[in-house]
């Protein structure tokens, strides 16, 4: 008779091809049982009949004889036939000796196939990886509720061979090459191996100059070390070592397969492939005579001794070609080392009994006597389990791992309660094998852990025990006697010995010997989660019995698995965050391989700069030459190349200033001849140009100018002169950035001198657009379609979205088997499949999303959970299921918008990012109805960043804030403008009459807008900051074409005295602050607002004081006329007083944010052109008067995880008031001291400032206005394109014939 399992056989085994079936004999089926009333000649065909064990059987199963190895690549199931039984859930078991048996694994699971759902369908699963077996064992899981278990089966495969080879530990293959030496450029190395031992050596081959390439089992890890040579200095090391796999002393095969070319290698071990390149700069392995299997061959070095050989057995070794096992077989090889070559594999006798959290074992051991010795061996990755429990006739003995550590608890009660504790070992959760042995006899008791008597634990007992003869392992039974706290062991045991005996664990599966609940026998079904490592960027992984963790601690990155970035793209997204200038940590590939480092992010001006710092100082001066008399100086930017590359392939421009200080130290030499200093550049390429020039141009920035110091010369230290010269300039071709060594070749001779400096590395403009990209979709139908995106098991998604409707799908792919989708249903609605089962998440908003205000969405899954995040603070978290996460994911189709008939999304999207990468919606929006490029409206949700009254003016790409109404400066307008007043020194701004010059009229936005000329004003306002030392002074004041005036001054004892005088009084209204001296050199801020009568003013951080204008008075401020800083200087009548106690000698401090109403009159003098109705008398120096710098971010520094150094000062503020008689004496000397440093100080910068830019002035490369400007070809080239390629060195003979 023939059964109805059926197994398609071909001798070629790639998986499609294996459809050849073949009948197993019926003898070859095992059955745990079968239900009585079905007897089928066939009991498993397809079509007919079918298997059903019995009702009372704990743990069926059925098993296949496949008659010899075989690879199977599918399985095929049925319900029973003509009944309600079907198996909906199930799993595979392997093995070729009947025992070991081996779980079927997928992403790194005991996987669980889905089953049928009724007794007449058919189901079909493919095989992620090939089963190579002799025997099949499934075993259900789950069935029918509305039957019982009913299975017909169908296996696919093909047939499989190879040699087999035994290792005892004594025998080394040695393969011999033809030649005694060869040297390989390309190697293709496999084997399969299995083994009970921890570590051996799989193959190992050396050769006299230091090559070797060494395979080996270490702590029953693979570990690859592969050494391609070495220089005799050592500065050139070769050595490379990779491990792979865990857990490979299982007795299972494992296959290797290593590939190399050159110094690229791929290391593959079951399936699992890394990629790595070798240290070095070497690209052969040169071997001597012979490479080995097994072991060391005898003519090792002595260095590479005291390794073990490897114990167990390999298969299917082939090497570039060669088929070892077969040339062994047949004699071909030198095999001399063996005692005894067989060509089998042994079984072993080791028998495992697996454990998980619901289950025990109950074995039987002498009762009544007066000796406990118990010894097991376990492995396991939990820290805490119990592994055995005795009840004594008095009291009972637990063993049990907590915290990695074998602990024994004794708890005897006879006469009284006597508790023993005594623990050994550490680390005991790694997964390994690990042995302990318990023997308390007499008076003492005993604990030895791994065999290490010199460690063994003693303790004394003070009576003697008397065993209870049961004994319960794994932990999770009842027992009435004990009280144990311990939790459940999940892991591995095998090797029990009761009373010095050896359990006999395969006879519980004829129920001979002692009970379980819930193991499984024959198997350890350990799994290291960890390997390979699904903690991404360097995570640390640990992991317990059911699941790992990562630990992200200084990688940078953030998640459950360390996949998403902690960090922004650029310093572009940190500006529009409201940051302020400094140094931050960027990642530019977000979730991609390239690590966050750190950058400066300049944002004082409307660009960003990112600015890369190196190591050298300015003006170093180059010493140590070598034999040659060249000096190499090399600078580094604590930046990987990958780094670099990331930033400047994302900027539309990068410079980086050289500068090259000489005396009788030439630089480039002529065009034509060999320049004496180059510098190297990205790639390690030679470049001889310098700043101010460019590629296949040997010229400096003077040479290009023609104003060099001998006009023979391309460069100022060409000229080889004793006095100090300079070539300075900026390298703008940014593929060649940034500088990496500099080699000067003229320092040598004697009164050489030269002095190098390389700035940073500055790079500005977004090329991708990847922050501002986006697209407009206009019509419910429209969609943007792109290619598939291949994922790892970890992705994300991240993207600005803004609208006006509740519904429609953001992103959504069509792939046949994965599912993605990100909707707006009211909520933001993210759904996914993994495997069979589908996981949903949403995230609610308390204000609602279709405001037409920008909103982030993040989304996130990976192997452990899946995440959703809302504006960075809404956020929703789920587990994902451990079944179904494939490796590499491939998305087929996706779509932005609407698809598969769906409503789409309507209004903006922006910065569409998968995985790192950006999406172009702007490109493929040009070519798609429905959907323009761009979005307008930015200045709804970041128009709150421009402060001070700065106006958000909206761009394509963008906003930015205007300043021009305000006393501010800065992208955001938070900059203060101001300026320090020396004696003496105003500042006069006047209003313009009605039609004033055309000139005039141009300088409305800064002077006049908001205050026409000769204005009649019932309200305004005065804004401004100052400090000084000194009083008094008038700090502000503002005539009128009549006799109303507004003045703001600094009495003699620093107190604030504001005095208005709009008419129909006789004296001006005064109001005093007598409370504080403000001539305390501290920043100190005043606004005064009038409107009609009343009067509120503010200083500093007092609350607003409210006064009123005299009924008398006239509310009217008439025919304003000009705006007075620091000292009047006005024809017409003004308040004597003003003039006889304030005006002389004048303000001398600082001014700053100076405003009225819309004026900055301060910002015009400092800002304006010559146009601008301000004049300035005196020295006026720029300054932001120590005022506190506004700032965005509501984040302190300290708590900013973005921000690396906090900037910005610190004032102490002073509140110390005046002396009774209204005179600060000590002030008034200290603040003349003070003013009298700071004004020699500043004295000595000005002079200093003027002296450098004299010095260099003639040096550094002026900007040219353009090509028609150009006085020869390579000035027109420069200035017509800065990134000019080296094609110029092509075509340069055209020029200097």
């Amino acid at each position: 008779e023939t059964s109805a399992v059926q197994l398609a056989l071909k001798k070629c085994c790639f998986f499609p091809k294996c459809s050849t079936m073949v009948n197993i004999p019926l003898c070859s089926f095992s059955l745990s049982s079968i239900f009585r009333c079905v007897y089928p000649t066939t009991p498993i065909k397809l079509g007919a009949g079918g298997w059903s064990p019995l009702d009372t059987d704990r743990y069926p199963w059925l098993q296949v004889n496949l008659g010899s190895r075989k690879q199977v690549v599918a399985i095929v199931t049925q319900g029973r036939y003509g009944s309600s039984d079907w198996t909906s859930k199930y799993r595979l078991l392997y093995s070729d000796t009947q025992k070991n048996w081996r779980p079927y694994l997928q992403d790194g699971n005991i996987w669980t196939f889905e089953g049928n759902v009724n007794s007449h369908g058919v189901v079909r699963h493919e095989l992620q990886h090939a089963i190579l077996a002799h025997y099949i064992r499934f075993i259900p899981v789950d069935w029918s509720r509305e039957g019982r278990i009913g299975l017909r089966l169908e296996l696919y495969g093909c047939s499989y061979w190879a040699d087999v080879i035994s290792f005892d530990g004594n025998g080394v293959i040695s393969y011999r090459f033809r030649s005694k030496k060869i040297k390989i450029v390309k190697d293709v190395i496999s084997l399969k191996f299995r083994t009970t031992a921890g570590d051996g050596v799989v193959l190992h081959g050396e050769g006299q100059q230091g090559d070797y390439i060494s395979l080996e089992l270490r702590r029953a890890r693979l570990q690859l070390s592969i050494n391609l040579g070495s220089n005799q200095y050592g500065s050139i090391q070769g050595h490379t070592s990779v491990t792979s796999g865990s857990l490979l002393d299982d007795d299972h095969w494992h296959s290797v397969v290593i590939e190399r070319y050159r110094r690229n290698v791929n290391f593959t071990l079951d399936h699992h492939t890394q990629h790595f390149r070798t240290n070095g700069e070497f690209d052969h392995l040169d071997l001597d005579y012979e490479i080995s299997f097994g072991g060391l061959p005898i003519s090792a070095k002595p260095s590479s001794g005291g390794r073990e050989n490897f114990v167990g057995c390999m298969e299917g070794i082939t090497y570039n070609g060669d088929n070892i096992t077969n040339l062994v077989r047949r004699k071909k090889v030198d095999t001399s080392s063996f005692r005894n070559l067989t060509f089998s594999c042994a079984e072993s006798n080791s028998f495992s009994v697996f454990f998980n959290s619901t289950s025990f074992l109950r074995l039987l051991g002498q009762s009544d006597s007066d000796t406990l010795s118990v010894s097991l061996s376990f492995r396991t990755w939990n820290p805490n389990g119990l592994l055995m429990f005795t009840a004594l006739a008095d009291g009972w003995v637990e063993v049990g791992l907590t915290e990695g550590k074998v602990t024994v608890y004794m708890n005897v009660t006879q006469k009284k309660n006597t508790r023993i504790d005594i623990s050994s070992g550490s680390g005991l959760n790694d997964g390994q094998w690990h042995s302990v042995h318990l023997n308390a006899l007499e008076n003492y008791a005993m604990l030895t852990v791994d065999g290490d008597e010199a460690s063994t634990v003693r303790t004394a007992i003070p009576i003697q025990i008397q065993t209870g003869g049961t004994y319960y392992f794994g932990g999770n039974f009842l027992h009435t006697n004990t009280r144990s706290l311990q939790r459940s062991f999940q892991g591995c045991m095998q090797m029990i010995h009761i009373d010095d005996h050896l359990a006999d664990l395969r006879a519980l599966e004829q129920d001979l010997a002692g009970s379980f609940e819930n193991i499984s026998l024959d198997m350890c079904a350990i799994i290291d989660r960890c390997v390979p490592n699904h903690c991404e960027h360097g995570g640390s992984c640990s992991q317990t019995w059911n699941t790992f963790s990562c630990n992200c601690t200084g990688t940078g990155y953030t998640g459950a698995t360390c996949h998403r970035s902690m960090y922004q793209q650029s310093c572009e997204e940190y500006k529009h965050q409201g940051k302020s200038s400094g140094n931050y940590w960027i990642d530019p590939d977000g979730s991609g391989f390239i690590s966050p480092f750190r950058v400066t992010c300049d944002m004082a001006e409307e660009r960003v700069w990112t600015v890369l710092k190196n190591n050298l100082s300015p003006q170093t001066s180059v010493t140590s030459t070598n034999q040659e008399g060249k000096a190499a100086l090399h600078i580094t930017y604590n930046v990987t190349d990958e780094q670099v590359l990331s930033v400047t392939s994302s900027a539309e421009y990068c410079d980086q200033f050289v500068a090259y200080a000489c005396r009788m130290s030439r630089l480039l030499n002529t065009p034509d001849g060999v320049p004496f200093t180059w510098w190297v550049g990205r790639s390690n390429e030679r470049h001889s140009y310098w700043g101010g020039s460019g590629p296949g141009i040997q010229k400096c920035s003077c040479g290009i100018e023609h104003n060099c110091t001998n006009p023979k010369h391309y460069c100022n230290c060409d000229a080889d002169l004793r006095s100090w010269r300079e070539d300075a300039g900026l390298l703008v071709y940014k593929d060649h950035l940034p500088v990496s060594q500099v080699v000067v070749g003229d320092a040598s001779r004697a009164g050489s001198e030269a002095k190098l400096t390389i700035g940073p590395l500055r790079c500005q403009g977004d090329r991708e657009r990847s922050f501002w990209n986006a697209a407009s979709f206009t019509s419910p139908a429209s969609y943007l379609h792109f290619p598939s995106f291949r994922g790892e098991t970890s992705t994300d998604i991240s993207f600005y979205f803004k609208t006006s409707s509740t519904h429609g799908v953001f992103l959504e792919n069509l792939g046949t088997t994965d599912f993605l989708h990100i909707e707006l249903r009211g909520v933001v609605f993210f759904s996914f499949d993994v495997g069979s089962e589908r996981v949903e998440l949403s995230v609610h908003s308390p204000v609602p999303l279709n405001d037409d205000q920008w909103h982030r969405v993040e989304a996130e899954k990976n192997i452990k959970e899946a995440v959703l995040l809302l504006d960075g603070k809404y956020k929703e978290v789920r587990s994902t299921p451990p079944q179904g996460h494939a490796k590499l994911e491939f998305y087929s189709e996706l779509y932005v918008g609407a698809s598969n008939r769906q409503r789409g999304f309507l209004g903006c999207m922006r910065a569409l990012r998968i995985n790192g990468v950006t999406f172009d919606l702007e490109e493929r929006a040009q070519v798609t109805p429905g959907v323009n490029p761009g979005c307008q409206g930015h200045c709804s949700s970041y128009g709150m960043h421009c402060r001070n009254g700065g106006k958000c003016v909206e761009k394509y790409n963008g906003y930015t804030c205007d300043c021009s109404l305000t006393a501010y400066d800065g992208p955001f307008c938070t900059d203060d403008v101001g300026g320090y007043f020396e004696t003496g020194t105003l500042v006069r701004y006047d209003f313009l009459p009605e039609g004033g010059t055309p000139a005039f009229q141009e300088m409305k936005s800064v002077s006049s807008v908001g205050v026409p000329g000769e204005a009649n004003l019932t309200q305004e306002e005065l804004v401004f900051s100052f400090s000084t030392s000194s009083a008094p002074s008038i700090l502000v004041y503002i005539s009128s074409r009549t006799q109303d005036y507004l003045a703001v001054v600094l009495r003699h004892n620093g107190t604030l005295q504001v005095r208005y005088s709009l008419g129909g009084l006789t004296e001006p209204y005064t109001i005093d602050v007598d409370h504080r001296n403000l001539a305390n050199g501290q920043p100190h801020s005043v606004n005064i607002s009038r409107n009609f009568r009343e009067i509120r003013l503010q200083l500093d951080h007092y609350s607003v004081s409210t006064y009123s204008l005299p009924e008398a008075s006239d509310t009217h401020f008439n025919l304003v006329k000009s705006i007075f800083l620091g000292k009047v200087f006005e024809t017409g009548q003004i308040d004597p007083i003003l003039i006889a106690r304030y005006n002389t000698p004048g303000f001398v401090g600082c001014l700053s944010r100076v405003q009225w109403n819309s004026m900055a009159p301060l910002k015009a003098a400092l800002r304006s052109g010559p146009a601008a109705p301000v004049s300035t008398h005196g020295i006026l120096v720029p300054s932001n008067c120590g005022a506190s710098p506004m700032t965005i971010s509501p984040m302190a520094s300290a708590s900013d995880p973005w921000h690396v150094e906090a900037a910005g000062a610190v004032f102490p503020l002073s509140d110390s008031k005046a002396r009774g008689d209204g005179v600060d004496r000590n002030s008034a000397i200290v603040g003349g001291i003070i003013s009298m440093v700071i004004f020699t100080a500043i004295c000595i910068m000005v002079f200093v400032v003027r002296h450098m830019f004299r010095h260099k002035g003639s040096y550094h490369t002026n900007e040219a206005k353009g090509a028609e400007s150009a006085d020869c070809a390579d000035a027109a080239i420069i200035v017509n394109d800065p990134a000019f390629t080296e094609t110029i060195d092509e075509s340069k003979k055209e020029w200097f014939i």
